[in-house]
């Protein structure tokens, strides 16, 4: 089922209803993601669906697609990172349920069981961001560093006391 966005869900009633949810957040509108971009320009493409899998774990199937525009930290130049998600959130209620979940779902805590389903595409997309941004086909810069150059560091501004220091004894 298509609907658009609503602000806070009951995540166990979606689980329940098998619920989806597709369309797109504009970029501008998630205040945490915009200050890591070059612009607040564009548009996440999202869908989620609700579900629970043959072992009964409650999850939500996310996928995204944006263009994130950055600034490439090599060059400075602006560029446009094509981002593709797709992943499983288990729904826990406690960290301690985290142990439990199995293997390829990542934990969304959901303690009184309402989330709001914009701040988990934005976290996705957070979580997505490069901790270094650079643009594809950019070359890297290539320095090597030798012996030599640890010689040529400029000479210690406290060796003259050291000097003093030693004779005066």
């Amino acid at each position: 089922m298509n609907a658009a966005l609503p602000e806070t869900v009951d995540a166990w009633r979606m689980v329940e209803a098998r619920r989806s949810f597709r369309g797109s957040l504009p970029l501008a509108a998630m205040l945490r993601l915009r200050d890591s971009l070059e612009q607040a320009a564009g548009a996440a493409r999202y869908a989620i669906d609700f579900d629970r899998d043959e072992l009964g774990v409650a999850h939500l199937h996310v996928r995204i697609d944006a263009g994130l525009p950055l600034l490439c930290q090599r060059t400075l130049e602006p560029f446009v990172l094509a981002v593709h998600i797709d992943t499983r959130l288990g729904l826990i209620v406690s960290e301690a349920e985290e142990a439990a979940l199995p293997a390829g779902y990542e934990p969304l805590l959901a303690g009184d069981g309402t989330l709001r389903l914009a701040e988990v595409v934005e976290d996705e997309l957070i979580l997505a961001l490069p901790v270094v941004p650079v643009k594809p086909g950019t070359a890297a810069v290539d320095v090597h560093w030798t012996a030599d150059d640890a010689a040529a560091a400029p000479a210690n501004p406290f060796a003259v006391l050291e000097t003093m220091k030693l004779s005066k004894r």
